[in-house]
This record gives C-alpha cells, structure tokens and sequence, in this order.
C-alpha cells in the first residue's frame, strides 16, 4: 500500500475536519467494514497472527476486534503483540489505514490471563464506596491499555429487581441511585481525564434488562414509560450527563414488544433524544440475527440489518454479519440511505479520533506486563474485598472469632475452591464457554446463544483454565492464624448435586471445633454446571444442591456456627437467618477474597458492607426492593402474605458491625427552598463502640405529594464514614432538588413544589432521625442532563 500521507492521519487539523476528509475517502465497502467486528481467533493460525486470514477478514478494514484477552490463553506481553500486528496490517495494508477499536470485558477486572480479578459487581455496591470503584476502574484501564485495548464492554447499568436473574450479580443492585454512582465511577475511572489517555466505557444493558419476565434472561420486559424513566434509565443518564459516557450497549431484551435492538423509539428517541447521548451504540452479541430468530421481528438479516440500522444500533458485534453483505443488497437496491450507514459510521470514527488510535495504535510489547499483578492493585483488591462483605447477623458477639480460639473447623464447598471467588465475567470463569464447553456449545453459538469465539488452530491460544493468584477462605485463615488455632477443613460436599458422602468428615470436624465457619454458596459463570450469571437463572432462590442441609447438620452438632455465603445471587435464607448465629454475604470477592475475609472473621477489620439489594423470604416474593411505589409492599387489608410475612428477610442497605454507632442532632436548612435550590442535611454520628469501624449513613428522602404513585422512600445520598471508637464526626449532605425529579402525569421530568420527607439512617428499614422540608414555587420542567448528584462529607 502506499505510504502518502493522508489528511485524517495527520493530527494538526481538528478532529471534525480529519472526520469530514475521511468519510470522504471511503466506499461503501470500506463504510460497511466499520459497523462491525471480527473475532480476534479468525485471525490467528500455527501459532499466531495470520496475514493470510487478516487479507480476507480485514482487506476494507474492521470497526472492532472481538477479545483477543478474553478469547485467548495469550499473556499480556503476548496480546500487546498480537493487537500490533493487527493494527500494523490495517495501517499498511489497508487503503485508508484505519485503525480497529480491539474491545474486551472489565466487568470486576479485565477479563483476561494474568489480570487481577476484584469482587464481582454487586459486591463493589455493597462497599458503598465508588471512589474504590474509580481505582479499581483506573486499574483496569492501565492493564487495557498495556495490550493495546481501547473499549470495554462495561459498566452493567441495569437496575436489578428480580434476583432470579442471573446476571443480577453483574449489576449494582436494585437502586437507581446507588447505581448512578457506582457507575459514574467506573466511567470516571476506565476513560480518564480524556480519552485520549484512557478506555472507552459502555453503559449497559439499554434498557431495563433486570426485570425480565419470570427472571428469565433475554425475556421480556413489561414496564410502564415513568418506571422505565425514572428507574432504569436514570444510571445511563447520570454517566452520561457526568461522565460523558463514550458508548452504550443494547439490551437484549424487548420492552413493551420493542426489542431494544432494532427499536427507534428506544434507542434515537429515548437514548439519544432525551438523555442526549452522542456515542456509539453496540450491539449486544448476535443481536441482530436475535431480531429474526428470537423476537421474530425481522424476516432476514437483511431486514434485521435496516431495522437495527434505523433504529441506531451503530456497531454488530462481535463479527460483521447482518451490516456485511444483506445489508449491502439493501442499499443498492435503494432500500436503506446510505446517510443512515454514514451516521453509523461518523459516530465509530469520531470514537477511534477521540481515543488516538490513529496517531498511536501500537503499543509497547516490552512494558506490557508491567501493570498486571502489582502490589497496589492487590491491595486494593483486598480492601474492596473487605468492604463489600455484609455482617447479616451477629447474635451473641460470634464474630469476631475470639483471640483464644484454638480449634477451629472450616467447612463447606466454598471454603477452599478458587474457582467459586471468580465472577461470571472474570477470567477464567467466563472462559469456561471455550475450553470446558460441551460438544453441543458450537451449536448453541452457531444459534446465537452463547458468544462463543471461533476455536483456533494455534496451540498458544486455548484459554486455560488459567486462574490469578487467589486466596481462598481456608488458605487466609491458615495464613492470619498462623501457629495461634488448629484448623480442620472438610468440604462436606458440591455446590450442586445430592452426595451427602462427605457429610460424616464434616461433622466430625465441626464436634472437634470450638467454632464452624460453613462456607457455603454458588458457582457463578455461563456453562450448565453454573448455579448463576449469564444464561444461568433460577426458580429458587435458595442454596443449591444439598448445602443447606450440609449447614442444617452442622448447627444441630451443637458447635457455634457462622455461615459465609460466597455468592453472586441475592439468596433467600429463612432457615439459616433463624438458626446460625452468624451470617456474612461475602458475594464474589475476587482474587483477594479469601485473605480479606479472614481479615473480617478475626476482627482485624470491621465488617461495614451494606446490601444493595433487598433479600427476600422466598422467590414467591420477587419482585421485593425497598423504593416500591405507594400502595406495594404490603398486602391489604391484613398486610402479609397468607403463608409468609411480606417484609423481607433483609432490607435494602442492611449490614452490621462490629461497633455500635449513634445518630443525633439532624438539622435541614433551609426549610423550604425553590424548585431550583439546594438543602444542606447535617447530622451526628457516634462510634458509641470500642472498635474502629465505618459506618454507612444513608439519606432517603419521601415527597412531595404528586398525582402519580411515587416511592416510599428513595436513596439520595449516601456516606461511609470511618470512625474511631467514641469518635464524633459531622455528616454534610448538600441535596439539589432536581433529584426529587420524575416523570408525571403528562411523562415529562420535572421538579414539583410541595413537602419533602428527609429520612436518615443505617438501612431502608432502620430510620434513626426524621426531618422535613419544602419546595415552593412553580412546577420545573428539566433535563435527564440537569440532575445533580446529592454531595457528602465529613468534618472531623
């Protein structure tokens, strides 16, 4: 290819004219080829990169490549040097020299060989603490662009309201608030100060993906048009309106018979139009042929390419199908305009200018491990980790374990098992689909259902398993009680399955001990043997298999017991919150999880997570979350159901310490305000214990009176405050009244004028002060964009 220099190569001009000049240049082929991917395998054979697939793959380009880190065995030395070689081959062997935008996952870490694995999402909003979530973000992005990834295929935005679902452990719960913040925080962190510098994040799932029909994933949704606002959209809106959001991705799931894929009103109307997103949209894996074969709305791909392509679906992912040649029929046929294709293509092409790839899409292959593994990201690790567990219950001071223990049994089939640490989307339990999948899996993706990359030849690709360095509950225990307790494992028996064979050791290990930690929980990933996470939803929301008959035995030795529940699913534990004296949700916390647990049993740290989801008594109650509408949550006239309470079993933003904390003197200034004004909450808090620990305040604001059914109470700011013991500290919130804002009876946003309830306290359900306020002044209209997030602080 010739090397004349090209004016959209050159980065003297702005980014709009270098735009302009290479939209220009391009044939529709070359256009076509933006739109879509290519898995990062096709490209490989005897060992690694192919030219001779790259010259039939890529001769007009590509928009994206598939996962080189998530599809592959390679190290990051190794994927630094396979993405160049890719982008060597589009820069000199293409006409136009365009770079491609290599996509992967970093749901809770980058999904990839030697990448450090952190707690699973809903453990990251039970820290309460997204500027953690920022640093673990910023980790990513280091270890991303190391190897020559510029987008990633997160933060999930989902709300979650059906904890059958089992990608509700991807999310950050059921609270649209909690979830703007953790998301804005991700973003924040992934793309940086400028995208030049940083990793392109995509909000998804748009739109209202976690309440699903029976849980049921890709089911549909049936959401009324002020829910779908006021809930589910509002994550999307706050990362895009504060931290400018580089891209979005489609649900996979139809709302109100509109798959969201293929829907104008979805994504141009509602994404675009009224939350004022500019960005790429991807599809969601094999979306468009999902248009023909799944929600039966499309005849063909060719039908499925104009509809998605309409609607401004931008991107196919994960290879180029439906936009390639039926979508080429289309437009010599003068059935789609080719301006459609050229919006398209303007908003992937602005992405890769933003980002840099034109002016530097190599990498350094020498410096590429330099990120991965390091002590601070380890460290971090385990202090997210620490964080994110739930002290559920703690009858009779159990927990801490106490100094002078000296027989103790840890028992459970999580006890000791790396594999149940790692998340659906962490590396290698996502990459079970590729070297642990049966031999009906190629089947499954040739159908749409599974993203399974095609298999390459090369040996130095198969994707393990390889797992991180992980320390498992046994492993941090043995290592913090070091020469001070005995301690007896037995596994008792499998997450799944009836064998209760191994039931005998761990009864008798649990009579030896003075104390029994069960661990017990699920196997999060995508494959048949996985009790959670994507394609893996369920009826029950108990423990599987024969577990809690495993804990039913253990209690009834008469050996105190304390229960930890390594799981990515929200579980409903009637029998265990009864009858264990101690409960911890540990969730799924990653390669540092089982030494930051110890770290919690052995009161070296204070256990102060929060739930971000409400647990419930049983599947019969789901939906359940805290901020339902007037007129829910109860039964009337009578209130409960006619065979279990309708409380749930925990609510929303519960979780004890090992300290006693005091709220007092709560003040609200002013006491009424513009439609446009402000309210500066203040109150105290005491660690009336002795032990550091932190406590998470939590304002919940109720009002005003409106003609459509509004939440009992609503999140709007939160705080975790650490505290010394008989520590005083002043908590500051700074409320802005647009985040009273909702959609009423005409469907617009808006800002209403009446009396405010101002809630503050250690959970939905534990209230500790009450105070009130009003907004005076004329109903106000306003944007998604003008919601400012509530501000928090301490003084000392």
């Amino acid at each position: 290819m010739s090397s004349r220099p090209l004016p959209h190569r050159d980065a003297s001009p702005s980014l709009d004219a270098r735009l302009d000049d290479l939209l220009a240049r391009m044939s529709l082929e070359e256009k076509l080829a933006q739109l879509g991917g290519v898995w990062s395998t096709q490209l490989a054979e005897a060992g690694g990169f192919s030219e001779r697939r790259a010259r039939a793959l890529l001769a007009h380009g590509i928009g994206c490549v598939t996962r080189i880190g998530a599809a592959t065995g390679l190290r990051p030395r190794e994927r630094a040097a396979f993405a160049n070689r890719i982008q060597r081959f589009l820069r000199e062997e293409t006409r136009l020299g365009i770079p491609a935008l290599v996509h992967e996952e970093g749901l809770a870490g980058l999904c990839a060989r030697d990448a450090d694995q952190f707690p699973q999402a809903i453990g990251l909003a039970a820290t309460f603490e997204p500027e953690l979530v920022e640093g673990m973000a910023r980790v990513i992005r280091a270890q991303m662009r190391a190897t020559g990834a510029r987008h990633v295929l997160a933060p999930v935005l989902d709300v979650a309201r059906d904890p059958r679902w089992g990608r509700a452990e991807e999310t950050y719960g059921e609270c649209p608030y909690l979830a703007s913040r953790m998301g804005v925080a991700y973003v924040r962190g992934i793309q940086g100060e400028g995208l030049a510098g940083g990793v392109a994040a995509t909000g998804k799932h748009f739109l209202a993906y976690g309440l699903s029909e029976g849980g049921l994933n890709h089911a549909p949704v049936q959401i009324g048009p002020r829910e779908l606002r006021d809930v589910f959209a509002a994550p999307f809106a706050a990362a895009i309106a504060e931290a400018e959001l580089a891209a979005v991705m489609n649900s996979y799931a139809a709302v109100d018979g509109l798959p969201c894929g293929g829907a104008r009103e979805i994504l141009d109307g509602l994404l675009r139009g009224e939350l004022g997103f500019e960005g790429p949209v991807v599809a969601d894996y094999f979306t468009t042929r999902l248009l023909v074969t799944h929600h039966r709305v499309a005849s063909d791909l060719g039908d499925a390419a104009q509809l998605a392509l309409e609607a401004g679906l931008d991107v196919e992912l994960p290879q180029l199908e439906a936009y390639g040649a039926p979508l080429r029929e289309r437009l010599e046929k003068g059935l789609v305009p080719e301006a459609l294709v050229d919006r398209s293509v303007r908003r992937v092409l602005r992405l890769k200018l933003a980002l840099g790839l034109f002016d530097a899409p190599l990498v350094d292959e020498a410096a590429a491990e330099v990120p991965y593994g390091t002590r601070a990201a380890r460290r971090l690790a385990r202090r997210l980790a620490a964080k994110s567990f739930v002290l559920l219950k703690n009858e009779g001071g159990l927990l801490p374990l106490r100094p002078a223990l000296r027989r103790l049994a840890v028992i459970g089939p999580a006890a000791d098992d790396p594999r149940l640490f790692q998340g659906d989307y962490a590396y290698p339990a996502h990459a079970e689909i590729l070297y642990a999948a049966r031999a009906e899996e190629p089947a499954r993706a040739a159908a749409g259902g599974a993203g399974v990359a095609p298999r390459p030849e090369a040996s130095a690709f198969p994707p393990g398993p390889y797992f991180p360095p992980t320390a498992t509950l046994l492993a941090g225990l043995r290592d913090a009680a070091a020469g001070e307790a005995e301690i007896r494992h037995a596994r008792g028996c499998d997450v799944a399955g009836g064998d209760r064979s191994g039931f005998a050791a761990a009864l008798d290990a649990a009579r030896w001990a003075e104390v029994a930690i069960v661990a017990v929980g699920g196997r999060s990933g995508l494959v048949p043997e996985c009790t959670s996470g994507e394609f893996r939803d369920a009826a029950e929301l108990g423990l599987p298999g024969v577990q809690q008959a495993l804990v039913e035995a253990v209690v009834a030795t008469g050996t105190p017991t304390a229960v930890v529940l390594v799981s990515g699913r929200p579980l409903a534990i009637p029998w265990i919150a009864a009858h264990v004296p101690a409960v911890v949700a540990a969730w799924v916390p990653g390669e540092e999880g089982g030494s930051a647990l110890a770290d919690v049993l052995l009161g070296r740290t204070s256990p102060a997570g929060r739930l971000p989801v409400t647990l419930p008594r049983a599947a019969g109650q789901v939906p359940s979350y805290y901020d339902h509408r007037a007129g829910g949550g109860r039964s009337q006239m009578l209130g409960d159901y006619a065979d279990l309470p309708a409380a749930p079993l925990y609510p929303f933003g519960h979780g004890l310490s090992y300290a006693r904390f005091e709220y007092r003197a709560l003040r609200v200034e002013p006491s009424s305000t513009g439609t446009r004004g402000r309210v500066r909450i203040t109150l105290e808090v005491t660690n009336a214990g002795d032990v550091e620990s932190d406590e998470v305040v939590q304002l919940y604001v109720r009002g005003p009176l409106a003609r459509v059914t509004r939440p009992v109470k609503q999140l709007a700011g939160f705080l975790r405050l650490p505290l010394r013991p008989q520590q005083t500290r002043l908590v500051v919130f700074e409320l802005d009244v647009s985040q009273l804002a909702f959609h009423g009876e005409d469907g617009r946003l808006a800002v209403e004028p009446g009396a405010v309830d101002v809630l503050v306290g250690a959970s939905s359900a534990d209230v500790r002060l009450e105070g009130r306020f009003a907004i005076e002044g004329a109903r106000r209209p306003l944007r998604p964009a003008e919601r400012v997030p509530t501000l928090a602080w301490a003084v000392a």
